[in-house]
């Protein structure tokens, strides 16, 4: 299945990063989010990440070739003759479900929904739909356009010829994917979020402070970035409503979401979006 335009659902950090690295391998891609405000931040947003690959590549296509492929709309009536769908909203159950019942009700009957959640089990998401075999998971890391693997969720109903399809699909974008079954946060959050949340509770002990515990991670495990780092690149306003979806799924106190990252969120340090988490980033 040559799969060539994708409507993508919610222009945050993950749904422009969707949106960009489909626009570079060819595809058309309808870009869809509630407000025009947020539309056109999400526009800005991929120019500076052009740009940025720009530095890092020999050879990039200038931003304006990237945006021509991507319609930016609040418009879900576009979504009438899409091939496939990336959705990326908020972490909410009560939005998901209002965003699967309209995705439902206009996109065509073999278009296949892939959900691009942190942590929402694929198998309930699918049951927001009347067509649960079509629906599939496919968590996507960050900075989509540079990760080269994705954590790939069958869920209870989710049909062979979706995760066919759903390899071929990331393949067009230039991915891997490594296939895993369904249970809330799957492998790589239940994993992560963990060690992001007491890293957290490490910094509201006064254990240490964020960039030496992210050194730790770097230089003594060899990981590319620390939990720190990676929180706020995540944004700490979706890694709190990630580890509460963790934690209302399992009712494990391992989950239980810091003080420290709801205080931040609550205070509007969201992280490298608002240009303050537990580092300081200058805006673009």
């Amino acid at each position: 299945m040559n799969i060539q335009t994708v409507g993508v659902i919610g222009a945050g950090v993950m749904g422009v990063g969707v949106a960009q690295n489909l626009a570079q391998t060819k595809h058309q891609v309808i870009l869809i989010d509630i407000s025009e405000d947020i539309l056109a931040h999400a526009k800005q947003e991929i120019k500076n990440n052009i740009r940025f690959q720009g530095f890092l590549k020999k050879s990039v296509e200038p931003p304006e070739n990237t945006l021509q492929k991507i319609t930016l709309t609040t418009d879900y009536q576009l979504l009438k003759e899409v091939d496939f769908v990336v959705e990326n909203v908020t972490e909410k159950w009560e939005i998901k479900k209002d965003v699967y019942a309209q995705m439902d009700a206009i996109c065509p009957e073999p278009c296949i929904f892939a959900a691009n959640t942190s942590a929402i089990s694929i198998t309930r998401i699918g049951s927001a739909t009347k067509r649960p075999a079509k629906v599939i998971g496919m968590h996507f890391m960050n900075p989509v356009p540079m990760k080269k693997t994705v954590e790939t969720i069958r869920g209870y109903h989710t049909s062979e010829e979706t995760i066919e399809t759903a390899k071929q699909f990331l393949a067009q974008m230039g991915k891997d994917c490594i296939i895993v079954n369904d249970a809330p946060g799957f492998v790589a959050n239940r994993l992560s979020h963990l060690f992001m949340n007491e890293a957290a509770n490490l910094v509201m002990e006064n254990l240490a402070d964020p960039k030496d515990i992210d050194e730790i991670f770097k230089k003594c495990y060899g990981h590319a970035m620390g939990p720190l780092e990676t929180a706020d690149l995540i944004g700490l306003d979706t890694v709190v409503e990630t580890l509460q979806v963790l934690y209302e799924s399992y009712q494990d106190p391992k989950f239980r979401c810091s003080p420290l990252l709801k205080k931040m969120v609550d205070a509007g340090l969201f992280g490298r979006k608002s240009g303050q988490g537990f580092y300081t980033y200058q805006r673009v």
